[in-house]
């Protein structure tokens, strides 16, 4: 299983960037969907997640400004960032917990991470 982010790039402050992540490969099942990121310095922390059923979480700093939605048939995430901040500039990582076949159990994917740059 292989999952490709791109998206990332540089973006003055208060414009607007969307993040893809596609996954390949062998899946049977993905549970929860999500976008983390990592900025200099910092941890790495949960942007965003968005499970099976649809429910949606978000990290406090970016609510009302980031949109996470999937599209199930093509296993792809997306993160709709506007009003994006000097404070969102990260490596923005995408995740996935899944099953390869009915018997595996749910392990982490993880895609390489795109870097976002909020800059004037």
């Amino acid at each position: 299983v292989q999952l490709q982010a791109s998206g990332g790039g540089l973006v003055q402050p208060g414009g607007s960037l969307r993040l893809s992540c596609a996954a390949s490969g062998n899946i049977f099942s993905i549970n929860v969907m999500g976008w983390y990121r990592q900025a200099p310095g910092k941890e790495r922390e949960l942007v965003a997640s968005i499970t099976g059923g649809g429910s949606e979480t978000f990290v406090d700093s970016v609510k009302g400004r980031f949109i996470i939605s999937k599209d199930n048939a093509k296993n792809t995430l997306y993160l709709q960032m506007n009003s994006l901040e000097p404070e969102d500039t990260a490596v923005y990582y995408c995740n996935m917990k899944m099953k390869r076949w009915w018997g595996d159990s749910f392990v982490d994917y993880w895609g390489k991470g795109t870097l976002v740059t909020v800059s004037s």
